[in-house]
């Protein structure tokens, strides 16, 4: 199949930031299109890691022109697939007809690629991906062929309108809630690790699994633009008062000017069933709607049925469908 293609597959590290960027602009249309994300944070720390010409994966080249990238970046013993994306034939850069040879194709290919060079790198027993921008079921074949499971997960959408909400504050019990600070990254790192602990979403995401891997989670969420840029302003805890320990815990961060994103909300077992997700989510609308922000959004696992049911309740409905991936032969069949 590799040789009717009509395009080269050529090693990422050999292209700078600047060949590459057209490619990630058009690609920073469609996050904002499809997802309302001005994906132009993310796209920027990219290229800063293109120019280093450390970041492994895979360019295809069609006629000269570069049409379609993919990467992944290691985390000790994992491997992280980061984005893949293709351009369609019509769109600049490719010419209507040039060639037989589709985005779908290019993006398979591309895939592929990685896929079995990443099993066969020594020391990595792991890799994971969340392809956010892809639809449900685009790459299964792909990834089940390489031995990966597959879990689809839901993109979901809260218009927000002004007044929003009731003040979230109401009907906790015991507890203070507050915005998020500084000091709150060890006691977060605990209250994530112990409520993932079981649950599918930390065979997901390794890092949910250990209170240094939330840690590394809650890092890249906050210092970093891969989710948005943090927003401590909506950000809240919820602890006891008079303590350090956290019960529940909300994130979001800001993904365009007018549009917040929940990249986190756990609430400890014991708190459980009090209405404080709820709350957390509300008096976290509440915040952005008197700010002026129009959508809130988040992503949930599919077979997490009642936490479905709760954004549902709040006001969320899902506008997309994509897919989480694991490979991880020590663990096959355990989720």
């Amino acid at each position: 199949m590799a040789s009717a293609l009509q395009f080269e597959v050529l090693d990422l590290r050999h292209f700078s930031a600047g060949i590459m960027r057209p490619l990630l602009e058009a690609e920073s249309h469609v996050w904002s299109e499809r997802l309302h994300w001005d994906y132009r944070g993310s796209a920027d720390l990219l290229l800063q890691y293109l120019d280093s010409r450390v970041l492994p994966g895979y360019v295809a080249v069609e006629n000269g022109r570069v049409v379609g990238y993919v990467f992944c970046v290691y985390e000790g013993h994992k491997a992280v697939i980061g984005d893949i994306f293709a351009l369609e034939s019509g769109e600049p850069g490719r010419i209507p007809g040039e060639s037989g040879t589709s985005a779908a194709e290019v993006r398979s290919e591309l895939l592929r690629r990685l896929l079995e060079m990443l099993q066969n790198t020594p020391g990595v027993t792991r890799i994971e991906s969340q392809l956010l921008l892809h639809a449900h079921g685009e790459h299964t074949r792909a990834f089940e062929e390489a031995g990966f499971e597959v879990y689809e997960r839901i993109f979901m959408e809260w218009p927000l309108r002004r007044p929003a909400t009731e003040d979230g504050t109401s009907g906790v019990p015991r507890l203070a809630m507050r915005r998020w600070a500084e000091n709150d990254f060890a006691a977060a790192g605990r209250l994530i690790a112990t409520c993932y602990e079981g649950h599918l979403d930390s065979h997901i995401n390794e890092q949910y699994r250990t209170a240094a891997g939330s840690q590394r989670f809650l890092h890249n969420i906050v210092r970093f633009p891969g989710c948005g840029y943090f927003d401590a302003e909506s950000s809240r805890t919820l602890s006891l008062p008079g303590s350090t320990e956290l019960a529940g815990l909300l994130l979001c961060s800001r993904v365009r000017e007018d549009v917040g994103h929940v990249t986190q909300i756990c609430v400890t077992p014991e708190y459980r069933g009090q209405g404080l997700g709820k709350a957390l989510m509300r008096e976290c609308a509440r915040n952005l709607a008197q700010r002026g922000f129009q959508m809130l959004t988040l992503t949930v696992t599919a077979s997490n049925r009642s936490a479905v049911g709760l954004y549902e309740q709040l006001g969320f409905h899902g506008t997309h469908r994509f897919d989480a991936m694991v490979w991880d032969p020590s663990e096959h069949g355990r989720a």
